[in-house]
This record gives structure tokens, sequence and C-alpha cells, in this order.
């Protein structure tokens, strides 16, 4: 039996508005909305195919990531799209994957931060579709071997990354695979030939398959060696409407997959399916961070020049002191500039897939994207040493902080002592002043007793006749 295992990714960054050098200090508030706009011509569409597609057909199974920040503003300015995810997960056949909360790189330079983001994720799918992710997404599908032994401690079952070329060599990514670093934690590959064919592929004229009908797409994977089991299909939700509009023929494409998918014997399994049902064919060694981006599959996209490095070493220079503020605003800027979108509208490379760059950036240039986000950023680090002053080392400001949450914890324990004493107090005064009370009344005189008749002897009846006759 062979399987297609389908995997949507949602998400849309908190862009930042032109933010000049005079703003900081003055203007704090960073960003330009854009989400409606996108959920409207692709999102709400393409969740509708899929609610189409589980109603029509039992045998349909998908999956969905999607970002906390892109929940957040989904939740905020099209809360008709959150209303039609929370209907595909009541279908029980839609699977809520893992990821970073912020879409960030926090996996590659700092592990707590990384844990924290995927928690904080994690908590809010739960709370908002009643699911608890068992397979990790890493952002962009970054994945190496020296992150599997925290995504296995984290309780994660598996995960999914890129089918990298350069990694599989001969081998084919319609397989499961183990970590190397990890064997219990299962690697699901994305099939990029197959995946591209529609998220990139589907409306180009000048390709050669050009026009891929639905049929024929299921020819192609059923098509596949036999023993190889599943095919791992990952794209953008976004492909449906934007990537590829709606005059390309691309949602009549999508709903078509299971009928002919039925035909020809085909399932469709979530990642967890997967990873529960099949058995890995042997381990893979991933040395060095790879993604799905670009032709290279690594991660140079986001930090391959001077630029996009200086900007994440700044950036990350103040986690720890935003983790150990309480400032709410702080924390949830923190998590808005962490988002790898910021960082990608800065790359100098030259892309492989022509324009895709160009048409992801809201930027000019990648020079102009460097000042807009540093200024950002400056103004930001500004009010986190208003706080944490950055005079003070990590170490040094740890020990003082726990030090005052130690005493804030001393103070609150021996509040709750004095509490529990006044309670006492206030108790054994209370029985004092009732016990006083009662000794204090009068007693009341004991009534007087009635005398007692005297009771004679019965007279006999003849005796009273004889008294009469006399």
């Amino acid at each position: 039996m062979k399987a297609i295992c389908f995997y949507f990714q949602i998400h849309q960054p908190f862009r930042l508005k032109r933010y000049r050098f005079f703003d900081i200090g003055n203007d704090h508030y960073y960003y330009d909305d854009i989400v409606t706009r996108i959920a409207q011509r692709s999102y709400i569409p393409a969740a509708e195919s899929l609610l189409n597609m589980l109603e029509q057909h039992p045998h349909f199974r998908c999956a969905l990531s999607i970002t906390g920040v892109a929940l957040e503003q989904l939740e905020q300015y099209v809360p008709e799209f959150v209303d039609l995810l929370k209907k595909l997960a009541a279908t029980g056949r839609v699977e809520f994957l893992a990821e970073t909360y912020a879409h960030s790189l926090s996996s590659l330079t700092d592990p707590e931060e990384f844990a924290n983001q995927v928690k904080v994720h994690d908590a809010k799918i739960y709370e908002m579709f009643g699911q608890k992710p068992k397979v990790l997404r890493n952002t962009e599908l970054i994945y190496c071997d020296e992150l599997a032994p925290q995504i296995l401690s984290m309780g994660y079952k598996g995960v999914i990354t890129e089918g990298a070329k350069h990694i599989l060599g001969w081998k084919s990514p319609n397989y499961v695979y183990s970590a190397a670093s990890a064997p219990k934690l299962k690697l699901l590959l994305r099939n990029a030939k197959l995946s591209d064919d529609i998220a990139k592929r589907f409306s180009n004229t000048d390709w050669e398959e050009y026009p891929l009908t639905a049929d024929r797409y299921i020819d192609w994977i059923a098509s596949t060696p036999a023993d190889e089991q599943i095919v791992n299909l990952f794209m953008n939700l976004e492909t449906f409407g934007e990537f590829q509009s709606r005059e390309t023929g691309i949602f009549q494409f999508l709903e078509a997959l299971p009928f002919f998918a039925k035909e020809r014997g085909v399932e469709f399994w979530t990642p967890s399916d997967a990873i529960s049902k099949l058995k890995s064919v042997g381990e893979l060694s991933i040395l060095h961070p790879i993604s799905w981006t670009d032709e290279s599959r690594d991660t140079t996209a986001w930090l391959g020049n001077k630029l996009q490095n200086e900007a994440f070493d700044k950036l990350y220079s103040v986690a720890e002191r935003v983790r150990l503020c309480d400032d709410r605003r702080l924390k949830q800027d923190w998590y808005y500039l962490q988002a790898a979108d910021h960082l990608f509208y800065m790359a100098t490379k030259h892309f492989a897939d022509g324009a895709a760059h160009s048409n992801f950036s809201p930027y000019e240039t990648p020079f102009q994207a460097f000042t807009n986000y540093m200024n950002v950023l400056s103004d930001f680090i500004v009010r986190v040493e208003e706080q944490y002053p950055l005079s003070i080392e990590n170490e040094e400001l740890n020990a003082l902080l726990t030090t005052i949450r130690n005493q804030e914890q001393e103070i609150e324990t021996l509040n709750k002592e004095v509490a529990s004493m006044r309670k006492n107090i206030e108790h054994f005064n209370e029985e004092h002043l009732l016990r006083g009370k009662k000794a204090a009344e009068p007693v009341a005189d004991a009534p007087e007793e009635k005398p007692k008749k005297a009771v004679g002897k019965k007279t006999p009846a003849k005796n009273k006749a004889a008294a009469k006759k006399n």
C-alpha cells in the first residue's frame, strides 16, 4: 500500500513598517499588517477546499503547521479563517504540527529559546484546536544531527525536513528514516520534485508537463517503486490562490486528487500515521543544517552575508535579558523580530528559482531591508537596556535576579504565615469573647415547688353509708 502525506505550512510575519533613524526612542510600534489580503485570496478558499475533500472522501487526511505569529494576526484580522481551521480540527483527520512560535532561527543559536518557543506554540495549538502536537516541523524545515537529541528529549516522535539531494545521494525520500544522533527519532523527508510540481511549476506554460492534471499526477505517485510506501508532499498553503492563482485551476486540481488516489489504491496519511505505521529503513546523518529553501537547501538564504549575520548576532545578544524580563510588550516584540523573514529580505545571493526573493520582499534592496530592521532593533535594544543595562554581564544579572526572586518568594511565604497567624488570633479572640459572654449571663432562679396534696386512705363504701344515717 502506498500513501501520500500532505502537509501545508501557514506563516505570515508581522512585517515592519518603514522605520527611520529619527523614530528610534519615539515610536515603539514597528509593524505593517497585510495578512487579510492573503487570507482572502488563498487561506480561506484553500481551507474550504480541504473541508470539501474531507467531507466527500473519508480516506483523505492531511496536516497543517501554523506559526504563532500567524495565528495572532489571523485571530485579530481574519477570525472567519480561524473558524475554518477549527472545523478542520474537528474532523479528527487533520493533524496540527509543532514548530517555533515566532518562525525563528533560534534552533541554530539558542537551544533554550528554541525549546521555549516550541513549548509556547504547542500550548497555543492545544488551546485553539485541542491537539497536542507529536511531530515537529522546524522553521523552514531546518534540521541537522545536532538538533535531533533535543527534539527527542522534548517529547516528539518525529520531525519533517527536506529530502535534499546532497544528503540522500542515491537514496529515495519516499521512506521513513531515523536520526543518526537519536535513532528513536524518525525523519519524514519532503519529496522536492513532486512537491514543487504543484507549488512552483503547476502554471508554468513552458514546463514540458504543462498542463498538469490530477489523474496524471496520481499516476506518477502510484508508479513509484512498490517498496516506497510514503510520498511526502510539503508546501505552503499559499500555493493555492496566491503562488498559483485561482484562474490556473489549482483548486479544482487539489480537490480531484482524492478521487483518483482512491482509484489507484493510494491512501492519505498524516505525519503521525506514517511514523506509527512504517519502520525506519535506516539512519540518516545530516552533519550541517539543511532547509527547504533554494537549490542549495542550506541556511544561506538567511545567514549568507555579513548584513544578515550582524543582524542575527545583534538580535540574540539580548536573548537572556528578554527571557528574564516580565514586560509583556517587550516579549511580544521579541517574538515578532525573530521571524526568519526579516533576515531573508536582506539576502544578496542569487536564487536559483528566479524572482522568488523579490516576490517575497517588501523592500527595494537588501540594504534597505537591513537598515530598516537595524533601526527597529536599535529601538528595541534601548527598551531592553532600560530594564536590564547591557553593562551588567548575563551571569551577574542572573545572580541578581535569582536573589531578588528568592527574596520575593521568602517575603511571600512570610506574608502567608502572618496571614495564617492573624486568622488564628482572630479565631481565638472570637472563641474567648463568646466564652466571656456566656460567663457574664445571670443564672435564672429555680421555680418554686407547689405543695403536694395529702392523700388519705379511701373509706370503705359501707362506712360511708353508716355515716349518712347518723
